[in-house]
């Protein structure tokens, strides 16, 4: 069988923490795509919590797993995702992107937006990762343009996730199972902007309706841009999830693939 020329690209929305020590709905889909997607020589997350004054790289051969939460459960600290890092990557990323002034750092490793999702997907752990840090004082479009740059990793065998929730509101969470009706309409507005490759609007964000309530703070969407920057002209996007849970955080994941790797869901 050929090998696909081109790796897919991942939005995964990851959610509440806890989902990693559950089998649920959003845990089979990590699963699902980590059994069917084309087996990547290495994997870099942006993660939703990392942020930096500038892009930066972890650069260790062995990032530690940072339990980057507080008042869970004891199992949820006992946890440790064990995957060697690429340190090599790293440093011919920086090489290659001078533009961007990419710090390599060796004390972050990987946090709960990276190893919550990779131990379902990848759980030998068996592939290296690579976290790229968001930048507090670089724009929206500044991250979309970081992700055009590293598109062509998915010609080389890298696999680019971002993980995040693009609408992420801890100060309205609710045990109820309907979502607030803001958020189920920016989602909508999202999706609709995204299908139609209206990327622009979704770079411009602040301007979308109910973005103040759907992103009060922005490190749960920054995630999207690099991801957004990355697709092709050539590329299928395929909705994963778009389900809205505790009635302000949006599990919403798409795919874009070249070709049709995995079976798209609802």
């Amino acid at each position: 069988m050929n090998k696909p020329t081109r790796l897919p690209l991942l939005f995964l929305g990851h959610g509440n923490p806890m989902h990693t020590l559950s089998e649920n709905r959003f845990t089979q889909l990590w699963q699902s795509l980590g059994q069917n997607l084309p087996r990547p020589r290495a994997i870099l997350v942006i993660s939703a919590h990392w942020m930096e004054s500038h892009f930066a790289l972890t650069g260790q051969a062995h990032p530690p797993t940072i339990h980057d939460f507080s008042g869970f459960p004891p199992a949820m600290y006992q946890l440790q995702y064990q995957a060697a890092g690429a340190p090599d990557l790293a440093a011919q990323l920086q090489k290659r992107l001078p533009q961007w002034q990419l710090k390599l750092d060796q004390e972050w490793g990987y946090d709960h937006g990276t190893w919550c999702i990779l131990r379902h997907m990848y759980p030998d752990a068996d592939i290296p990762v690579l976290q790229l840090s968001l930048n507090s004082q670089a724009s929206a479009q500044a991250h979309f343009q970081l992700g055009q740059d590293l598109a062509a990793l998915r010609e080389e065998g890298v696999l680019i996730i971002g993980s995040g929730n693009i609408v992420h509101h801890l100060g309205r969470l609710t045990q109820q199972t309907q979502a607030y009706p803001w958020a189920q309409a920016f989602q909508d507005q999202f999706l609709e902007k995204l299908l139609a490759r209206d990327f622009a609007a979704l770079i411009d964000f602040e301007h979308l309706e109910q973005a103040n309530l759907a992103i009060p703070t922005t490190e749960h969407y920054l995630p999207l841009l690099p991801i957004l920057g990355a697709i092709q002209d050539d590329d299928d996007l395929g909705v994963l999830n778009q389900e809205l849970e505790m009635g302000s955080i949006s599990m919403l994941s798409f795919i874009a693939d070249l070709r049709n790797t995995t079976e798209q869901g609802k």
